[in-house]
């Protein structure tokens, strides 16, 4: 809770904009703790987390210029970000994880036949890719082959996060599209 004597949110984000650390730190104090617990919430790992509200208040010192109080205040701002960046974790985590190899007693014997298939598959699927405009191609890659999330592709490429959802989005419809009639 914000006393009189204590800067406003609007105040602190409007300071870190003009540089001033003390504001980063006040804020840090005020919603460091909070961002942590939604982000450990989701990840269930305290490291993870303290890392999610790290970057979350590291972005707010980035964007702070950029904040638009009509959008919503602060404090959303903020959870906002955690919720997207602990998500994004989340999933890279289980991206990671390997797959589940079951204990066989034998090795198991190739089929030609699904060999053959998931060899035409893959050509379909690099058909459908190559036909992509290039700047779908890039962000799909990015996101599904280079394992990055959204916010460090648009930190990579320097275009805004939305830009980035928006082709990963475009990308995926338009393959969907190119691979809907292909089907057997």
């Amino acid at each position: 809770m914000v006393t009189p004597a204590e800067p406003s949110d609007r105040n602190l984000l409007a300071a870190m904009a003009r540089g001033d650390t003390g504001a980063l730190r006040s804020l840090n104090a005020r919603y460091g703790g909070r961002l942590a617990a939604l982000a450990n919430r989701f990840l269930g790992d305290q490291a993870d987390a303290e890392e999610v509200a790290a970057d979350v208040l590291w972005q707010a010192w980035r964007q702070a210029a950029s904040f638009d109080p009509a959008r919503g205040s602060v404090a959303s701002w903020l959870v906002t970000i955690a919720r997207s960046r602990s998500l994004d974790r989340l999933r890279a985590r289980q991206a990671r994880r390997a797959p589940v190899i079951a204990e066989a007693d034998s090795e198991p014997v190739a089929d030609p036949a699904a060999a053959l298939d998931e060899a035409h598959r893959g050509r379909m699927v690099r058909r459908a890719i190559d036909g992509l405009e290039a700047n779908q191609r890039v962000v799909l890659e990015m996101a599904y082959f280079s394992d990055l999330s959204h916010a460090e592709i648009a930190e990579k490429l320097s275009m805004p996060l939305g830009t980035v959802k928006t082709r990963v989005r475009s990308a995926m419809l338009s393959l969907r599209q190119a691979l809907g009639g292909q089907r057997e």
